[in-house]
């Protein structure tokens, strides 16, 4: 098993790198991650390349019985190249250049820059492809992060029009799928199709999701060219990976993709970050190590774990003591195996000196030191829980053309894709249930419990599938706006929503409302006699042709169904109509795990309790993501406490 540290030794004096090994040998770690943003280091004028710094290094560790995952430079490339060939640099959609002095200025569709990256990833990796102390390779740093994602300008315009020639081949055949017979927009030539720059109203719904399409196409490209470099030329005990940052839903790219060609998936885990007075939520946090698992359906790396207050311009909230420590420990729950923390020590210049590290600028190991120090030395013990698979029996479906389509027509002010993912997801988190979020391309037949936010664009193929899994006894939970567009991004024609999954629901949809952040009353009916719940963001007015109504809107002008369960096959699906809120959706969550026999456990508000289980021997990981003493059973848990018991 590796635990270490990011440890960036060409910030500092190179008196201090003994210092600095030995002081993170005395973590406890066995591995170090180095070299991300260095290519001026290793190229200081074109092609004087050197790798002398990192040589020395790299004999150091060694030395030291630390291993090593090396990233490629590209990420941040040298001020020579962007003087030299500024047209690397990409645009904003205003047309205004990001000029050198961040990081990842770089345009995706720059065959320039892809050429002078492709050299110095191929010259580093041959340089080192026979280093034993180098396990692991990572491609650039953090794909799309920061808005880096997306560029306009003329190479991507450019590029972005033979991207439709090539899908589309004639320009009548984009016309008529885009429908540009409205307001006048029909084209001669794919030379006359702009990229959606700001305009007046608004640009075509389907050229904006070629769009999309096409940044991913972008981004995955380049990603491709340089993992297929290391793998190359790599040493056979090196393995491939690439960091994925966090808020993954909106970037411009499809993450799956992205990361297809590699060995394993490594995420940067920052439960709060600069400017946010406290951290995301419990359920959101164990969402994105679910979320990661799922890229390539197995057990995955953290190369980025926060320890200190983070911030650029803004500094973030402080976990308090043992609060990172327990987020660790839930990511190991959720299927991290390996672990690195950000980082060694807080650079005192530059624009990360706000970001805090194990070590802070006064170079004293303190509380936050001993805090990882208690890490190392007690995960290892359970490696091989955290080596074992995870089964779950719920999947959350997702699909990257869906969430662009979305991004493009919100449709009410206060729609969030990740929230609405998330609404559905929690009351699953609160009873402990393993979950997986995967895409919708995947086969889900061994489920038993699928979740399918906000999925607006259904086709034929994938309706039957989802038909196909009902039919055989699973459990379908949809919520609203399902099935209303097809792949080009237009809505539905003579089809009554959720059109073609409408029998598979129960019901159709005649008419809708965008709530926004008003809220409106439901009420339940049945078994749900009743109960009360609010309903924000959107509603769909369900009429049931053989569905049940489990709550109705309790409104005088649309007392129509706002949740329905509907018997298909042998299984049976609900239809959650609009935003619900928390206590209804808790109810339908227990009844469905009970029903499938799912395991699951209730546990104190803050309390996550996550089972593993390890030649047929159960574990269970209870942590208390609060501040205030709590129990489970007859463990008593300290604030931001983490422990594993083994049942």
């Amino acid at each position: 098993m590796y635990v270490g540290v990011d440890y960036y030794p060409e910030y500092w004096p190179k008196e201090m790198i003994d210092e600095d090994i030995q002081g993170i040998k005395e973590l406890g770690a066995n591995i170090v991650r180095i070299g991300e943003f260095s290519w001026h280091l290793m190229e200081k004028a074109e092609g004087n390349i050197d790798f002398s710094f990192f040589d020395e290094v790299v004999k150091k560790l060694k030395e030291n019985g630390l291993s090593i995952m090396f990233g490629t430079p590209t990420a941040t490339f040298p001020a020579w190249l962007a003087k030299k060939h500024p047209d690397i640099l990409s645009k904003d959609e205003y047309g205004r250049t990001r000029v050198f002095g961040g990081r990842r200025q770089y345009c995706f569709n720059s065959r320039t820059y892809r050429s002078y990256a492709a050299n110095i990833t191929e010259q580093l990796v041959k340089h080192y492809k026979d280093e034993e102390a180098i396990v692991a390779w990572q491609i650039d740093n953090e794909f799309g992060h920061e808005g880096s994602d997306m560029c306009y300008c003329e190479q991507c315009h450019r590029e972005f029009q033979q991207f439709l020639k090539e899908k589309y081949k004639q320009i009548d055949a984009l016309n008529e799928a885009y429908g540009t017979i409205f307001w006048g927009q029909t084209y001669n030539d794919f030379s006359e199709i702009p990229m959606p720059t700001k305009t007046i109203t608004t640009h075509n719904p389907s050229l904006q999701l070629d769009w999309a399409r096409f940044r991913s196409f972008s981004v995955n490209r380049f990603a491709h060219e340089m993992t297929n470099i290391v793998k190359k030329y790599k040493g056979s005990h090196q393995q491939v990976t690439t960091n994925v940052s966090g808020g993954f839903f909106n970037k411009w790219f499809d993450h799956e993709e992205n990361v297809r060609e590699m060995d394993f998936v490594s995420y940067d885990n920052y439960p709060v970050w600069g400017g946010l007075d406290e951290p995301i939520s419990p359920a959101a946090i164990a969402m994105s190590h679910d979320f990661n698992r799922g890229l390539l359906g197995k057990n995955y790396w953290i190369v980025e774990e926060l320890m200190g207050a983070q911030g650029h311009e803004m500094i973030g909230y402080l976990p308090r003591p043992n609060q990172a420590k327990m987020w660790s420990y839930q990511a190991f729950a959720h299927g991290c195996t390996n672990m690195l923390y950000f980082s060694w020590r807080g650079m005192d210049r530059g624009a990360e000196q706000f970001c805090y590290g194990i070590v802070d600028h006064s170079n004293v190991r303190g509380r936050k030191y001993k805090e990882v120090q208690s890490v190392f030395s007690h995960i290892p013990t359970f490696e091989h829980v955290l080596q074992s698979p995870i089964q779950a029996h719920i999947a959350v479906l997702y699909d990257y053309d869906n969430i662009w389509s979305w991004r493009f027509q919100p449709q009410s002010k206060a729609f969030d894709f990740t929230t609405e993912l998330l609404r559905l997801y929690e009351p699953f988190y609160r009873l402990n249930a393993n979950i997986d979020v995967i895409p919708v391309s995947r086969d889900f037949s061994t489920y038993k419990v699928l979740i399918v936010p906000v999925l607006q664009i259904i086709d034929e193929q994938l309706a039957e599938k989802l038909k196909t899994f009902a039919r055989r006894g699973g459990t379908i939970i949809f919520s609203f706006r399902t099935g209303l567009k097809n792949k080009q991004n237009n809505i539905h024609f003579k089809h009554v929503l959720p059109a073609h999954v409408s029998d598979l629901i129960g019901a159709h949809i005649h008419e809708v409302e965008s709530l926004a952040y008003r809220h409106v009353p439901i009420i339940g009916e049945g078994r749900w006699q009743g109960k009360k719940a609010m309903c924000s963001v959107w509603r769909d007015l369900l009429e049931p042709t053989t569905a049940n109504v489990l709550y109705r809107y309790d409104d005088p002008f649309y007392p129509l169904a706002a949740i329905t369960e509907n018997e298909y096959g042998d299984g049976n699906v609900y239809y959650v109509g609009g935003g619900v809120d928390v206590q209804a959706l808790r109810d339908m969550a227990k009844e469905v795990v009970q029903k499938h026999n799912i395991w699951h456990v209730e546990s104190a508000e803050g309390v996550e309790v996550y089972r593993r289980v390890c030649e047929d021997v159960e574990y269970l990981f209870i942590l208390n993501h609060t501040d205030q003493e709590k129990q489970f059973g007859d463990l008593v848990l300290r604030p931001y406490d983490s422990q594993i018991v083994k049942i």
